[in-house]
């Protein structure tokens, strides 16, 4: 599918990538993923992510929704950014897995990869995710390079890995990595400390942090009398509030997922994205700092002197 649809597009991923934006994200959306992937295309989203883990994902929906809404627009492959994950057999379902079960774990990614570019119906990935680490460390490098051939070969862009919290662990890998993770999908909650030293980690060495489950885990700070006043006063919902602050911090290393799944949602989501994109500094240092401490999110004065 490179290059198969015709058309320019002002919002296209690849002339975004370095630029405020929010990450569709797809989980739990069962049989409505191929019409919600839709709409969120149409709405604005450029950059999608998914998993091959039937357990959560309709990777296949995901497909069917980015080509038929690009086919819609007139758009090209590359104005589509798309992102997948290899689940090792602990998170999947074993009754319905996407490959063989008596496989090797570095050959289970191999047989996932395949199955993610049949389903997205694309022969690249953008981006390729270690969906969690492997019980030792040894076996989960053992899959880094596997991913790692991936790239070498030209079949996905770059990897990263997901739900790692361990900062020693994350550390390591990144050192005896040949291909480095370009991304780290965490949940970013207060439990964690908001992840604060993989953060800096990944701001010092050029990672995109991506957040997940990040209006839930904050959703009683979000509903505070202080950050509604906040939110109006820039013409924005407590929620996109939250996306605007995080993607005002610096380097724009991080970028949150969104899995909206309405159409309203998804369309205040895209406007306040579209805002920052064009250049409009939403947050000076004392109201980031000032909504972080409503969150208790380590102060972004630490995270820019590190």
């Amino acid at each position: 599918m490179r290059g198969a649809f015709a058309g320019v597009d002002a919002h296209s991923a690849k002339t975004l990538i370095n630029k405020p934006h929010l990450v569709y994200g797809t989980a739990w959306k069962a049989e409505n993923t191929a019409k919600l992937v839709h709409q969120a295309i149409k709405s604005g989203f450029r950059f999608i992510d998914t998993a091959c883990q039937p357990k959560h994902y309709n990777e296949a929906g995901v497909g069917n929704g980015w080509t038929a809404a690009t086919q819609e627009l007139g758009l090209n492959r590359d104005d589509i950014w798309l992102q997948s994950k290899f689940s090792p057999i602990g998170g999947q379902d074993p009754d319905n897995l996407p490959y063989d079960k008596d496989l090797t774990a570095p050959e289970q990614a191999k047989q996932s990869l395949a199955v993610s570019l049949k389903n997205l119906h694309t022969d690249y990935l953008d981006s390729w995710v270690l969906h969690s680490p492997l019980p030792s460390f040894e076996e989960t490098m053992k899959v880094w390079r596997t991913m790692e051939e991936a790239v070498d070969n030209g079949t996905v862009k770059q990897i990263g890995i997901s739900n790692c919290y361990d900062y020693d662990t994350f550390r390591l890998l990144y050192q005896q990595a040949k291909h480095k993770p370009a991304v780290l999908q965490n949940r970013l909650y207060a439990e964690s400390k908001f992840d604060e030293d993989l953060r800096c980690f990944c701001m010092d060495h050029n990672i995109k942090y991506q957040s997940f489950w990040t209006l839930t885990a904050n959703r009683k700070a979000l509903a505070t009398d202080e950050v509604k006043q906040l939110a109006a006063a820039k013409g924005l919902s407590p929620q996109t509030y939250m996306y605007a602050f995080l993607m005002s911090l610096p380097s724009n290393y991080i970028t949150p997922l969104d899995g909206s799944t309405t159409q309203a949602h998804m369309m205040e989501d895209v406007a306040v994205m579209e805002r920052m994109q064009g250049g409009e500094t939403m947050f000076t240092e004392h109201d980031q700092i000032h909504m972080a401490d409503i969150l208790g999110f380590p102060n972004p004065k630490q995270v820019i002197k590190r």
